[in-house]
């Protein structure tokens, strides 16, 4: 977790620690802090340039002062499935919507593990609000990072647009993986674009969707990547989004009839069904921050189980629930920090894919034990709408769902240990 340390600027080289939060009931509840390395910050920076860093309000600091506002209509909002469409105004005014992107272009240059810690401090108090916003903080930070270690230029239109405008921007992942989605027919100047886009997470509050679709008549078959202006009239959202957890997001499908799309417009095209180095850059820095929110998830559950658990005079079963409850927060907090040294090397591959997707499943199987030995701990109580605790319980189980899930993440990483291509793995 990124937050500022009355020690930071001893650190040579660091930037501000990761501070693993909620382990205890100790006054500040922390116990250490990993500190995150960059590789290409100045060795000799001003001790006077650190303090003035550190008196900047931080994406994090932003994202805890928002917080107990999202803690306050989440209820409502996963009761009634409607979207946190007040949050994302707030999220805006806020100044978190170009939080990713780089300084140079008119943002607040937070870089993926600074992003992240603001996502789980987001999740913690509304796990819709995380998710849905992780999406929309992963396709900032995708172009930014191309364009900071890439030198992508033509990322930087979208970039300056999303800092001077606040334009949301939609994942559709979800329906576009590797083997895409949709139809894109050859026309006359660019392509005649249909699909239905699935899981589109804050649909209703986007401007733009990044997304694809599979070009007919090709041998192999190619998928074109390109955005959609989500106020086209050949595009609607559809209402959908009726479910067992993460109700919030308002993750309806999107629905594309007929759209043209002029050849200019084609950012990639690719092999349908086969990784290619930008899917490996996507996967590598989209991930780390999807799964904070699962992340955030839990360690909610865990503090609020804990709560209701002091309440009661203590016994052997309670205790041993507690450590049982803890070591798979840590498990889930140890792996999530793995996926965020992983984009620290600034170097996607097969291999970082690889690496990242054994720590997704790691975050999703331990955050929903978390979750799951949460309930049991708070007992009776927790089985209340009231106490946050089931909410929190069918939000996680969405950590499921993500690719690359167990099964094709059991054979990408054993076809990589045995030396078996993985290029057609997904």
């Amino acid at each position: 977790m990124l937050l500022h340390s009355s020690d930071h600027e001893n650190r040579t080289g660091f930037a501000t620690p990761v501070h693993f939060l909620n382990w205890t009931m100790s006054p500040d509840r922390e116990i250490f802090s990993l500190p995150i390395y960059h590789k290409e910050r100045d060795m000799s920076t001003p001790h006077a340039l650190k303090r003035t860093e550190a008196t900047i309000e931080t994406v994090a600091d932003i994202a805890s002062r928002l917080a107990p506002g999202f803690a306050e209509g989440a209820a409502t909002a996963d009761a009634d499935d409607r979207f946190v469409a007040e949050n994302y105004k707030a999220l805006k005014e806020a100044g978190l919507v170009e939080a990713g992107v780089p300084v140079e272009l008119g943002g607040r240059g937070a870089d993926v593990a600074e992003l992240a810690d603001m996502i789980r401090i987001i999740a913690q108090a509304c796990g819709s609000t995380g998710l849905a916003f992780s999406m929309h903080t992963h396709q900032v930070a995708i172009p930014a990072w191309r364009w900071r270690h890439q030198k992508v230029a033509a990322v930087e239109p979208l970039l300056k647009r999303i800092a001077a405008e606040r334009i949301i921007l939609l994942s559709s992942g979800g329906s576009d993986w590797i083997a895409g989605s949709g139809k894109a027919q050859k026309v006359d100047g660019g392509y005649r674009i249909t699909g239905r886009k699935v899981f589109t997470s804050g649909a209703e509050a986007g401007d733009i969707l990044m997304t694809g679709a599979v070009l007919e008549g090709e041998t192999p078959a190619k998928v074109l990547h390109f955005g959609v202006p989500m106020k086209a009239a050949e595009v609607r959202v559809e209402d959908t989004w009726h479910t067992l957890g993460m109700r919030g997001t308002g993750s309806n499908d999107v629905v594309i009839d007929g759209l043209f799309i002029p050849d200019a417009n084609i950012a990639v095209a690719r092999n349908s069904g086969e990784w290619h180095p930008l899917f490996q850059i996507i996967a590598t820095i989209a991930f780390p921050l999807i799964y904070a929110a699962y992340l955030g998830v839990a360690e909610s559950a865990r503090d609020i189980a804990i709560d209701l658990a002091r309440k009661k005079p203590a016994n052997q079963h309670m205790i041993n629930l507690a450590g049982r409850m803890e070591t798979s927060l840590r498990l889930a907090q140890i792996a999530h920090r793995h996926m965020l040294s992983i984009v620290e090397q600034n170097a996607p591959s097969a291999q970082t894919v690889n690496e990242i997707m054994i720590g997704r499943t790691q975050v999703a199987r331990n955050a929903i034990d978390t979750v799951e030995l949460a309930l049991e701990l708070a007992g009776g109580a927790g089985f209340y709408r009231s106490a946050g605790l089931e909410r929190r319980f069918r939000d996680v189980q969405g950590a499921r769902f993500h690719p690359l899930q167990q099964g094709p993440q059991a054979a990408y990483t054993g076809s990589m240990a045995l030396g078996l291509p993985v290029d057609k793995v997904f």
